[in-house]
């Protein structure tokens, strides 16, 4: 009874097919131990452990071309360096996949909160946020492609980030992006007077701030500071060929509602 087994029975020992396996011998990196009478390729205990290097080779990123190396001249230290660089890897990987999932969590969570919102109004509690300073923009103007392409150097991930406008007494806005080191900006914490808009084109802001200032005189509430609106450019996924808006301005105290 032979010892060995066929290309098949070893594809299937190895969990891989049989035409992986035929790509590594193609490439110089698995022979099998020998051609029997039948030009059946049959493969014995060596070329098993051969194989399962090779795998474990092309799971730490390895290229074929660059296994035969492996196998015939790296030493106990170039493989134990070569794990060390897959571990770092790995590590990054796992950084930028938490990353992503805090993210989605965020996007999820928010697009809940804008459909089940029962007022158009709310009042949100907002913690101590920094922001740091983006860019300027005339009482004027609208941002453009070539003002944004000028200015995100080092914004790899803009448009998955809450763009605030601060719009002053002037009329000019400066844009900045929360950060979560101490700035030379901040929002204080505090009860925000809060709405959420879906709009066509930036333009279409001055007329729902003015609705804005409009509810917060009605209810007789104390505004301080500059008005904000936050860019969800993320939400806007979800609208269709919509922008998605926030308007948030201070309000202290949280005021008695008239009639009461």
């Amino acid at each position: 009874m032979k010892s060995e087994i066929t290309i098949s029975e070893l594809a299937k020992l190895m969990h891989v097919s049989v035409h992986q396996i035929r790509y590594f011998e193609e490439k110089g990196i698995l022979d099998p131990a020998y051609i029997d009478h039948n030009q059946y390729r049959m493969y014995g205990m060596d070329q098993i452990y051969q194989l399962s290097h090779i795998l474990l080779l092309r799971k730490l990123g390895v290229p074929v071309q660059a296994i035969k190396e492996c196998l015939t001249s790296y030493t106990a230290e170039q493989y134990q360096e070569l794990f060390r660089t897959s571990l770092h890897e790995i590590e990054l990987e796992l950084q930028r996949l938490s990353q992503l999932k805090q993210f989605i969590n965020k996007v999820v969570h928010e697009q809940q909160n804008f459909h089940t919102q029962t007022s158009p109004y709310p009042i949100n509690q907002r913690s101590l946020t920094y922001l740091t300073h983006w860019m300027d923009l005339d009482a004027s103007s609208l941002i453009s492609a070539k003002q944004v392409a000028q200015h995100t150097e080092q914004l790899p991930n803009l448009f998955e980030l809450d763009v605030h406008y601060l719009i002053k007494a002037s009329g000019k806005s400066s844009m900045y992006l929360e950060s979560t080191l101490p700035t030379d900006y901040s929002l204080p914490e505090g009860n925000y007077l809060t709405m959420q808009c879906l709009l066509h084109h930036d333009d279409e802001l001055d007329p729902i701030i003015e609705q804005f200032y409009k509810y917060a005189a009605s209810q007789a509430y104390d505004v301080i500071g500059p008005l904000l609106i936050i860019e969800k450019s993320y939400l806007s996924l979800f609208a269709g060929d919509k922008l998605h808006y926030e308007l948030q301005i201070l309000i202290n105290p949280l005021p008695t509602s008239k009639g009461e």
